[in-house]
């Protein structure tokens, strides 16, 4: 048998994978405290209650039917030993039969020490009404809503290992292939009144402060709570997935996250992180615990592909880079995009592969293509090579200036006013605001170039333009972005939607190859962190001859970093 290994979840925010359906209390509970039973969505009578994962405050027996697992168990009859014993009309139980009516059964006694077990909700509110929803009330505040989503992963984890049933028929499936570390890096959810380190479980030692929705943990639901992270957490995320990478304590890692976003993150982790081992990314279209959830398959897939080692080259080393695990396939972080809301709604991007391997029904590890851009311990934007700090452009009273950006501390630590702020400006047909080509008239760019100038950090923007080329539709327009390159703001262009041909180079603006807009976004925003911004000329509308060789030799710097990564 193989040896297990050690992997780090890495809890990231939004995740789906993460969170469960509402916990409604059960008309089991309702008829105890002679409330209102709840009905189905047409208004009919429930048949059964939900079960929910619960644990056991005391020892309890229990007697099950016999046979009453697969309705053809009996069938095989013959081939059974006998039942422990009967249980009689009035509930009494023999080891013999004393009636013909007495039901043969298994005795079985079921333990707090036995895991959690699926059971009727009981809970009711505080004024004893029965919880319908994540709320006491539709729409209500904060403070009168609970969370769906898990802390960290180590609930979510053990209700697979406990309750999900390999095709073997076992359960334990992904304690039998690794011992897991769970850390929150950006979380789901959080806790709002705090935590005594007592009551944290695998958490780690120390207690937890209070925590904030949007700061501290990230949810989507209650949706008129929904708190997605900002840009300064992508430094936290840096910082925490970097040193929990270099502890050497781990032979890989799983980050979990909202299916639409994960395909960004993964590729910022594959840039950034420097490490010689896997990372994989895993997301879910149906939450834990709802019918066909699919993320328990993915993760545990995503621990066999740590175990069998298929990512290792002849050193032992990543040669796969960070990967979307879903669905039994993998995908680079590179090509990885979420096309659909549903299990399989994952496709390769670019037009060229993508689709390194898969992992059959047998959770056989099958690696069929190697990706050809960098990641991680050869990127050449990895945070070990970042610099402490940068060049940036802004718009002082005296016009444009250079400043210094700060880029990590003293220990090497990203800095949260070091994640660069990078828009994506999407063309199209039509777009300019008038006839001519008089740049004044387009308010709505002039006003996100003038932005940008103005925050005193690293900026600039991805241009979703013409398929393959990513030009843009109107001369205005672009008088603009160059306006904004001579300024010092880096702009790189892609083709719209999913393009499978490669932008074309330009001496000013950066090619993003076949990347997705938000892919290139991630991209431009680790090379500011790298190269820092353009240089600005004097007068950005009329540079000079050495101002304009000055721009096209940082412009190729960046260039060279999108041809390889």
């Amino acid at each position: 048998m193989s040896q297990k290994v050690r992997i780090a979840h890495l809890a990231g925010p939004t995740a789906t994978i993460q969170n469960t359906p509402p916990l409604v209390t059960s008309n089991k509970a309702r008829a105890k405290y002679d409330l209102a039973p709840r009905a189905s969505a047409t208004g009919a009578p429930l048949r059964f209650d939900a079960l929910r994962a619960q644990r056991l405050a005391a020892p309890a027996k229990v007697y099950v039917e016999q046979f009453s697992a697969h309705p053809l168990e009996a069938d095989a009859a013959d081939l059974y030993g006998p039942p422990d014993g009967y249980l009689a009309a009035d509930g009494s139980f023999s080891k013999e039969r004393r009636s013909a009516a007495d039901k043969p059964v298994y005795e079985i006694e079921i333990a707090p020490e036995d895991g959690l077990y699926p059971l009727p909700y009981m809970a009711r509110q505080a004024d004893g009404r029965p919880w319908e929803e994540e709320c006491a009330d539709p729409g209500a505040p904060a403070a009168k809503a609970r969370q769906g989503f898990f802390p960290d992963g180590s609930r979510s984890f053990e209700e697979i290992d406990r309750l999900g049933i390999g095709d073997d028929g076992l359960a334990g499936a992904l304690s039998a292939l690794a011992d897991i570390d769970f850390y929150r890096v950006a979380p789901p959810g959080g806790f709002t009144k705090g935590l005594p380190h007592d009551r944290r479980g695998d958490m780690g030692e120390g207690d937890i402060a209070p925590e904030a929705r949007g700061r501290d943990f990230f949810g989507y639901k209650p949706y008129h709570l929904g708190s997605p992270p900002p840009r300064p957490a992508l430094a936290k995320i840096t910082n925490d997935v970097q040193a929990i990478m270099a502890s050497g304590q781990y032979d890989g890692a799983i980050w979990t996250q909202g299916s639409p976003n994960i395909e960004e993150t993964a590729y910022w982790l594959s840039l950034v992180i420097d490490t010689t081992k896997p990372i994989c990314c895993n997301a879910a279209q149906r939450p834990q615990g709802q019918i066909s959830n699919d993320g328990p398959a993915n993760i545990l897939d995503s621990a066999r592909y740590v175990s069998s080692r298929a990512w290792a080259d002849h050193e032992g080393r990543n040669r796969m880079g960070a990967l979307v695990i879903q669905e039994q396939q993998f995908f680079a972080a590179r090509e990885v995009a979420k096309a659909d809301a549903r299990p399989g709604g994952y496709v390769a991007t670019g037009g060229h592969g993508g689709i390194l391997g898969q992992i059959s029904h047998m959770g056989v590890v099958a690696v069929t293509y190697l990706p050809a851009y960098k990641h991680t311990y050869f990127s050449d934007v990895r945070v070990t090579l970042m610099p402490a700090s940068v060049e940036a452009a802004r718009l002082g009273a005296a016009g444009l200036e250079r400043f210094a950006v700060a880029v990590k501390d003293a220990g090497g630590r990203v800095l949260e006013d070091a994640i660069p702020s990078v828009s994506i400006l999407k063309d199209g047909g039509y777009c300019g605001a008038d006839w001519g080509d008089d740049p004044e008239l387009e308010e709505d760019l002039k006003a996100a170039v003038a932005h940008k100038l103005s925050m005193g950090r690293l900026a600039g923007f991805v241009i979703e333009g013409l398929v393959p080329y990513g030009n843009m539709t109107s001369a205005a327009r672009q008088k603009l972005v160059m306006r904004a390159i001579f300024s010092g703001l880096p702009i790189a262009r892609v083709g719209r939607g999913a393009p499978e041909g490669f932008a074309d180079p330009h001496p000013f603006l950066i090619a993003g190859a076949n990347l997705t807009a938000t892919k290139a976004r991630m991209l431009l925003m680790a090379c500011l962190m790298k190269l820092g911004s353009l240089p600005s000329a004097r007068n950005p509308d009329a540079p000079t001859p050495d101002e304009r060789a000055a721009t096209m030799k940082a412009v190729a710097a960046y260039q060279a970093i999108f041809n390889t990564h």
